[in-house]
């Protein structure tokens, strides 16, 4: 026999942003523990509101597993004395595995005797361990935030009020802050009462019966599916924006989607303003028409019934007029502030106390962004919009509307900027020198906002790093691995000739103006290591194998561009049809690379040739190297490695008739050269000892 496992652990309200993660380590130290106490079961299911978590357990055995499992210790001779008396150790391991001494044995393996123990319990009653297992699980969870209530110890992410735990029909005893276990669940706070759950079977409908609707996936395509008939019978197109519906999902418990309208007169304030305000600060989902263009409208859910929902719309069209009109008056206001004088302003604003104020680093940035220009060789109008742009990039952090609405940053400043009369090319570098701006996220799309947004991203880095700041672990509260990849996918998606040596280069020379704390030297290898991590995550990302990113970064990574593309032509020939052939070849590859880790820098001298076989190698590679050189110049890696490959028989043939450890030091040198020369051209594509067959 078997029966259902429920437990409901009662809350106040918690904060969206938590409730799917609680919910999942509910599940996950559920399943942990089962396994522990040797517990068989079925599926489990888990369940979630704003007030409660739930776990429901399926067909759990009515009694632990037998245990019957052998231990092994130490060795005869650390066990026992010379005497035959047990040793210290051996009495430890005994006292570990719960058996007396006299219970130990020995057994031979792989010619030595060690010390076993042969465990063996007869499971318990699962009722019997659910009280305590129950109980320690829930005191064991942890959330981002905790905290106390009352006199009680226990932190938790919330005060609990309720704890609904059955076993069949048989609720769990136990207790936790002065709330006991009981089998009645609490419905909806406003429209629902006490839920009495007489088996786990029934706790969802019971809920359902209070206006709760515990299942999240069926509450989420409630919400979904109410959107979407909206918009149908609107002609509407509702923006669903994945984290807007996850925080809303949270937040009620049963839910029925209403719209609402505003004066469309707020229209002529940009709409990233009108939307930010509607889904940031009032959870509302933004409506547009078939062209793309924002609409008078929002779609809100709320945590209830249809009753009185002509009522519940209007006072939340209250709020958003309220909330608009700040937004307009903010945006008016702002359009009397010039950007001379918003650029003064930001010289009081400290970036931080170690690397100046915001004025500072905006100097450094069009400091950096010019020898970037001067780098790439950009034509002299796109030189004049990078300036310009880097000049004035900041200044909208002073508006009234980015005070108020932080990530509107960048987006006000392209606004504001275009209103002042700046070119279009420089207005849309102050909106997107902060691209990307997350994960997922657009590099972006013209040069002069990739060229600023470089430059920014790297004073930012080398700023932190020339004052110790580096990210350690998890912690990184600049952001700096986000800027970082941010750099890699800039350069990637433009196809920008800049050596990341370059780029490290350009923010030293400009931050060394105002002293570093630390050596330029040092701080340029912790950068290229720092680096390293984002170039290999990206070629991971783009299923890149991790001996063929080995293999790749081992050749150096500051060309980005090159990088990727021999990543791409390694993998192709390690996995593709001639992988064989390619194998053969590294083969040959790995020899010379070998042994001209043995040579000392030295030219080669054709007249030490002793046999055919030098000679043609040494002709073959010279005869190719113009071909190769060109092809890595151009990107080329096929080519590039279809160019060294014609070297295999050549190399082959080199082996079996010349001994290159001569015992002539002249002609072992001359020798070692040769191969040190053609080693240094395979290193340029790839350190092929590194890839695994």
């Amino acid at each position: 026999m078997a029966r259902d496992l429920l437990l409901e652990i009662g809350l106040e309200e918690v904060p969206a942003r938590f409730v799917r993660g609680a919910m999942n380590q509910l599940k996950e130290k559920t399943v942990k523990w089962l396994a522990d106490s040797r517990i068989g079961h079925g599926t489990v299911d888990v369940f979630a509101t704003p007030r409660r978590i739930a776990v429901l357990i399926h067909d759990v055995a009515e009694k632990q597993s037998d245990m019957n499992e052998e231990a092994k210790g130490p060795s005869r001779k650390i066990a026992q004395d010379d005497q035959g008396n047990w040793s210290k150790a051996a009495l430890g391991f005994a006292r570990s595995q719960g058996v007396e001494p006299e219970q130990l044995y020995f057994q031979e393996l792989t010619g030595v005797e060690y010390v076993y123990a042969n465990k063996s319990s007869i499971g318990a009653e699962t009722a019997s361990v659910l009280p305590e297992g129950l109980l320690t699980l829930i005191t064991s969870m942890s959330f981002p935030k905790n905290m106390r209530w009352g006199s009680h110890e226990l932190r938790f992410v919330r005060p609990i009020r309720w704890l609904v735990a059955l076993f069949g029909q048989e609720v769990i005893p136990f207790e936790i802050t002065g709330v006991k276990t009981g089998n009645v669940s609490r419905g909806h706070r406003f429209l629902g009462s006490d839920a009495i759950v007489h088996e786990p079977a029934q706790y969802i409908e019971r809920l359902r019966e209070q206006q709760v609707i515990a299942d999240v996936s069926e509450r989420e395509q409630l919400i979904v599916s109410q959107i979407e008939q909206l918009a149908k019978e609107k002609g509407w197109e509702i923006a669903i924006k994945e984290d807007l519906l996850e925080e809303v999902l949270f937040l009620v418990e049963y839910p029925n989607v209403l719209f609402g309208g505003f004066d469309p007169s707020f229209l002529n304030i940009p709409q990233e303003v009108l939307i930010t305000s509607m889904r940031e600060h009032q959870r509302y989902f933004p409506v547009f028409n078939g062209n793309g263009q924002l609409q008078p409208y929002f779609v809100t859910v709320r945590n209830g019934d249809l009753r009185s929902i002509e009522l519940v719309a209007k006072g939340n069209e209250k709020v958003l007029r309220a909330r608009l009109s700040d937004a307009k008056f903010f945006y008016e206001e702002d359009h009397k502030l010039s950007i001379a004088h918003a650029l003064s302003k930001l010289e009081n604003i400290v970036y931080h106390e170690e690397l100046g104020s915001v004025a500072d680093k905006v100097r450094r940035i069009r400091a950096t962004a010019d020898l970037l220009s001067k780098q790439l060789l950009v034509d002299e109008q796109t030189a004049l919009d990078v300036s310009r742009s880097a000049d004035i990039c900041k200044f909208d952090l002073v508006t009234q509307m980015v005070y108020e609405f932080p990530e509107l940053q960048g987006i006000m400043g392209e606004d504001y900027a275009r209103k002042a009369g700046e070119r279009e090319a420089v207005a849309k570098a102050i909106n997107e020198h902060y691209q990307p701006r997350f994960a997922g996220d657009l590099a972006p799309s013209e040069l002069a906002g990739a060229v600023v947004s470089l430059a920014d991203k790297i004073d930012t880095i080398v700023g932190c790093f020339s004052i110790g700041i580096i990210p350690t672990g998890s912690q990184d509260p600049y952001a700096l691995r986000r800027q970082a990849a941010g750099i890699v996918q800039i350069i990637l998606a433009h196809g920008l000739k800049l050596q990341l040596n370059d780029l490290y280069d350009a923010a030293l020379s400009v931050h060394a103006s105002r002293g570093l704390k630390r050596d330029a030297a040092e701080i340029r290898k912790d950068l290229s290591d720092f680096f390293a991590l984002r170039v290999k995550n990206v070629l991971s990302e783009q299923g890149v194998r991790y001996d063929v990113v080995d293999a790749v970064m081992a050749s150096g990574f500051a060309d980005l561009r090159l990088t990727v593309a021999r990543a791409s032509v390694v993998q192709k020939l390690a996995a593709g049809d001639d992988r064989t052939e390619f194998k053969l070849t590294v083969e040959q590859f790995n020899r010379v690379s070998n042994l001209a880790l043995k040579a000392t820098p030295v030219a080669v001298d054709p007249s030490l040739f002793a046999e055919q076989a030098e000679s043609e190698l040494f002709e073959k590679w010279l005869q190719q190297r113009p071909t190769f050189e060109e092809a890595i110049t151009n990107g080329n890696i096929v080519k590039a490695v279809q160019s060294l490959s014609s070297l295999k028989p050549f190399i082959h043939t080199y082996f079996e008739k010349v001994m290159v450890m001569a015992p002539d030091e002249a002609v072992r040198a001359n020798r070692l050269s040769t191969l040190a020369g053609i080693a240094e051209d395979i290193a340029v594509v790839a350190d092929f000892s590194k890839l695994v067959w």
